[in-house]
């Protein structure tokens, strides 16, 4: 056992995994796992790992991957003259292949792209070695099966066991909540963690297989069956276009294309699977369950009579909270005598499903029917404060909600997540239809009213709150609700246009929320063309098209939708003012200078005319003001610019804005040559936007820390940072605005760099920087060449890496044992941490760790 098998052991005990489980999953024994979880840290032989004896040779194996990636292992040890054993230089090589050639993330990727489950996996070993011998000889396999015959559960297992596999990592995307087709391969795109390689001006697939053509990875399609067309045809396209790529999809029908494998899932076997599954569940449900000779026959008929369908179990097992093994076998079989026959149509082992789902209704009481039937209009999960706006009337109580919540979940209806302290909920597909068949159309088109007004409530607490010490709350709660916000504009474009456009163009900031230009573009674009939409919401929806294509660097798509915004002789002067930055700003990206100022000096007196207008719109164009006075030369104007900016975030606790402040100040000091001071403000910059998506910030972050480093006299770091700048520029448009003033200031930079490491050095450190995943770049640009983290400059600065996600939770308010669940650790080792903390800033207390923090 390793450090990271420990971690993962605690990780998965206090999601809530039996140790038996737990050893089924890890590959490793009972004994093995109970002494991992005796230990509150990693083992003492294990704490410090002692180095392998590649680490001496990691650069000069980096350097060579990078000028020439399809060196082999036996070439490389040549070169670098290795005197020990191949096996250990493997290792090492495929690792900096990975760091050079780019990486969906760590080999094991378990934690991050693949869903974790709280309950064990039990049975299918032989679905799995299925799974494994058909993915090994052929790059598409389908798994088709009934609902609730557990193709995801499935799916997920085996893209945890094959991750080893695939050297370039497994990632699993969930289609469930997907409504519109036409949006899968954006999807895809943004579930594979690769947002920072998206080119708008090329499609989705184009994009992903520019990234993966030559990459060995398995990408799991789960619930394809909605949107069986587009599937069919984005994998198609991808199979043809690289050789390496391999799919496993989930669908209750086959994809139907060349080369397609069909694995026919089945219903757990009776005897042995069905009955251990049986165990495993009834055993979360009642503490010490065991199947034995005097119960055994019970659980056999319960498992029968449910044709071995894993969901169908699970439902029954939920109650033996309240029913023996042998009740629940009497009242099971009348019941699902009774029901079936209600149901027509479909193969038997159909009507059994649904005849079981329909038996766990019944047992229901009538709120808990209603909230079962009412959360199917949510799409990909949802929290309690949605679940009460949204189904909450006179038949059920908001006061009911939270009670029902916890019964459905305690059923099996829903599925409890908890991220960072926050608890929502999802419901399974076969589940949800089953909710959703039980409403009327008229129940169905109220509750859809409702969602979309829920929605329209936050993006307008969104909108309004946004520029406070909230700001990355109402950021995570965007991003967790963009498949919400998504149903809500299709609702939206068949009952009111207007809606529509208040969804897409008043959140101006989508771009820092998860959202892609490429899919924020769409959506306004969809908008435009609806039938009914008022004047002063078309100049809203044309302004916010202007901006987004002008920062993309299309400034001859942006003209003229920003001209016909001001056409329009709208009287909000909000809009007429948010069209005259953008159309100021496209002024200053195409270097015209002497029209750019005066439209957005006159955009912003037109917001200081308004009462209580937004801050975050004025503050914007003060900061394209900086930037342009910035680029005349004008510095002190421009230093003045971005410290008012920075005053009005610090002064509320804002931090995006805040970031784009400090942004300007480390302009102002690149263009004094004031380089050590750039470098320190261009990591601040960047240290703030990681709390946040900001797909146009942190390009620009990344490019001026590298005009820093190059000045500060780094020339290797510039480049790997202007490589990677590169790639994210792409990602949202053009580079740096696709402006000619500010690619000539790049190349002053890059010239230096290329000047201090020669051309070929330069042009392998950005490829290096290219290939870097952002999770790594940022790790990078972050530290100062020592490991050191400099974006955490003052009092933080002093704290390991842990000891600040600690401080983190400390700032937030949380208790040991709350942070001890968030971060899975021991409240011992938590205990630990916070005095360490305390040691190393000179503190007596957590009050005042919090209030020093706070002012860090």
């Amino acid at each position: 056992m390793n450090a990271d098998e420990w971690s993962e052991i605690r990780r998965l005990h206090a999601a809530g995994m039996s140790i038996k489980g737990m050893a089924a999953h890890l590959g490793m024994s009972r004994n093995t796992v109970r002494r991992a979880l005796s230990f509150d840290a990693p083992p003492p032989d294990h704490r410090a790992r002692r180095g392998s004896a590649a680490d001496a040779y990691a650069d000069r194996i980096r350097a060579l991957l990078s000028e020439e990636p399809d060196l082999t292992v036996k070439e490389i040890g040549e070169r670098i003259g290795w005197p020990r054993s191949r096996t250990t230089l493997a290792k090492r090589v495929n690792q900096e292949r990975r760091r050079v050639t780019g990486e969906f993330g760590p080999a094991p990727v378990v934690g991050g792209a693949v869903p974790q489950f709280a309950t064990e996996f039990v049975g299918r070993r032989a679905e799995l070695r299925e799974l494994r011998e058909l993915l090994g000889a052929h790059r598409l396999v389908t798994v088709i099966g009934v609902g609730g015959v557990g193709k995801t559960r499935l799916a997920v297992q085996a893209a945890v066991e094959l991750r080893r596999g695939f050297a370039d990592g497994v990632r699993v995307v969930e289609l469930a909540s997907l409504r519109n087709p036409a949006l899968l391969p954006q999807a895809v795109f943004d579930g594979l963690g690769l947002g920072h390689r998206d080119q708008p001006d090329r499609s989705a697939v184009d994009a992903l297989v520019e990234y993966v053509r030559t990459r060995h990875v398995l990408i799991v399609l789960d619930n394809c069956e909605h949107v069986l067309d587009a599937a069919a045809r984005f994998v198609d396209d991808v199979l043809h276009a690289t050789s390496r790529v391999h799919f496993l999809a989930t669908s209750r029908e086959v994809l139907n294309l060349p080369g397609e494998r069909i694995s026919v899932l089945q219903p757990l076997s009776t005897e042995g699977p069905a009955t251990d599954l049986f165990e495993s569940r009834a055993r979360d449900v009642v503490p010490g369950f065991t199947v034995d000779a005097t119960n055994r026959d019970a659980v056999l008929r319960v498992c029968e009579r449910l044709d071995g369908l894993p969901l169908a179990i699970e439902l029954a097992c939920a109650r033996l909270r309240v029913l023996s093994v042998h009740e629940l076998a009497d009242r099971l079989s009348a019941g699902i005598e009774l029901l079936s026959t209600r149901v027509r149509g479909g193969p038997e082992r159909h009507r059994n499903l649904q005849a079981a789902m329909a038996w766990s209704h019944e047992l229901c009481t009538r709120e808990q029917q209603l909230l079962w039937a009412r959360v199917s209009v949510f799409a990909g999960g949802f929290d309690t404060r949605a679940a009460e706006a949204v189904c909450a009337d006179d038949a059920l109580p908001a006061g009911e909600v939270l009670d029902c919540l916890y019964d459905l979940v305690g059923k099996s209806v829903l599925q409890r997540e908890e991220t960072r302290g926050r608890v929502r909920f999802r419901i399974l597909e076969t589940l949800r239809e089953f909710g959703q068949a039980t409403l009327s159309a008229d129940e169905s088109d109220r509750l859809h009213r409702r969602h979309l007004d829920w929605c329209v409530a936050l993006v307008t607490e969104a909108v309004s709150g946004w520029f406070s010490a909230d700001q990355f709350a109402i950021s995570e709660r965007l991003r967790a609700n963009l498949a919400n916000v998504r149903t809500a504009l299709e609702t939206a474009l068949a009952r009111s246009a207007d809606t529509a456009a208040d969804l897409v163009s008043a959140p101006w900031f989508l771009w820092a929320c998860g959202l892609s230009a490429r899919e924020h573009a769409m959506w306004l674009g969809r908008v435009l063309e609806s039938a009914g939409l008022s004047p002063r919401r078309r100049a809203a929806v044309l302004g916010t098209l202007g901006l987004v294509r002008t920062m993309q660097g299309y400034r001859e798509a942006a003209d003229p939708v920003i001209a016909e915004a001001l056409a329009l002789g709208t009287d909000d002067p909000v809009a007429i003012a948010f069209a005259l930055d953008a159309q100021g700003l496209s002024a200053f990206f195409g270097g015209d200078h002497r029209r750019a100022e005066p439209l957005l000096r006159e955009s912003l007196r037109r917001y200081e005319s308004v009462e209580h207008v937004r801050e975050d719109l004025p503050c914007a164009v003060r900061v394209h003001l900086g930037m342009l006075c910035c680029f005349d030369g004008r510095t002190a104007a421009a230093q003045a610019f971005f410290d008012d900016v920075r005053a009005r975030c610090e002064q509320v606790g804002e931090r995006w804005m805040l970031s784009y402040a400090v942004f300007g100040q480390c302009l102002v000091a690149v263009t004094e040559e004031r380089c050590a001071d750039a470098v320190v403000l261009a990591r601040e910059s960047l240290a703030l936007k990681r709390h946040f998506e900001d797909s146009v910030g942190t390009p620009l972050a990344v490019e001026l820390l590298a005009w820093a480093e190059a000045g500060a006299g780094r020339a290797e770091r510039s480049a790997v940072l202007l490589g990677a700048a590169s790639v994210l520029w792409r990602a949202f448009g053009q580079q740096l605005y696709g402006s000619a003033q500010w690619m000539a200031r790049r190349e002053r930079f890059a010239t230096r760099a290329r000047s201090g490491l020669g051309n070929a050095a330069y042009e392998a450190a950005m490829r290096r920087g290219a290939a870097m995943g952002l999770p790594e770049l940022m790790d990078f640009a972050l530290a100062d060449g020592t490991g050191a983290p400099p974006g955490d400059t003052g009092t933080m600065a002093v704290l390991s890496p842990r000891e600040r996600e600690v401080a983190a939770h400390l700032v937030a308010g949380r208790t040991n044992r709350q942070i001890a669940e968030a971060l899975v650790l021991s409240h011992r080792t938590v205990e630990g941490h916070v005095e360490h903390i305390l040691q190393k800033l000179g503190l007596e207390n957590r009050t005042q760790v919090v209030a020093a923090l706070s002012r860090g």
